[in-house]
């Protein structure tokens, strides 16, 4: 059963509100996790505890389970000259910026002229999310899983 400290390996699809796939493991290796270790969206972290092997999900998650709401103060214009050494900023171009917090990815979302938009938002933030899936194994983690707070 999944409880804390369980490596979970799932089989999903998951879409958004228009029923368009976003992601899914089909054709790729089924996606592990550790449980109890925030390193899937609390939402659906939440929705598997206590599921078992063999167990098929669906569940809903909202904006504040999964990415959070949508935040137009994280979007900014900046001076193209910010960004140095790259030739041709574009609209869909990522990078990693430094702010007081560390650093943090934003998404280049137009470009004019010598002013960029960042959107440091993530792709999916406000965006209600369903997953669909099957539970294809529980095992106990390794102690140096538990520790380390991911699969190995």
């Amino acid at each position: 059963m999944i409880t804390e400290n369980k490596v979970v390996t799932i089989d999903y699809s998951v879409t958004d509100e228009t029923n368009q796939v976003i992601d899914s493991s089909e054709g790729r290796e089924p996606l592990k996790y550790l449980h109890g270790a925030g390193n899937i969206i609390p939402g659906l972290e939440q929705a598997l505890a206590g599921k078992q092997a063999g167990d098929v999900f669906e569940v809903t998650v909202v904006p504040e389970q999964a990415y959070g709401q949508y935040n137009p103060a994280h979007v900014q214009k900046v001076p193209a000259d910010a960004f140095q050494g790259v030739d041709n900023v574009e609209v869909g171009m990522s990078f990693t910026a430094q702010g007081e917090n560390g650093n943090f990815q934003v998404r280049v979302t137009a470009v004019e002229g010598d002013q960029v938009t960042v959107d440091a938002n993530h792709p999916l933030a406000g965006k209600t999310l369903t997953f669909r899936g099957t539970v294809q194994e529980v095992r106990d983690a390794t102690a140096e899983e538990a520790e380390h707070g991911h699969v190995h």
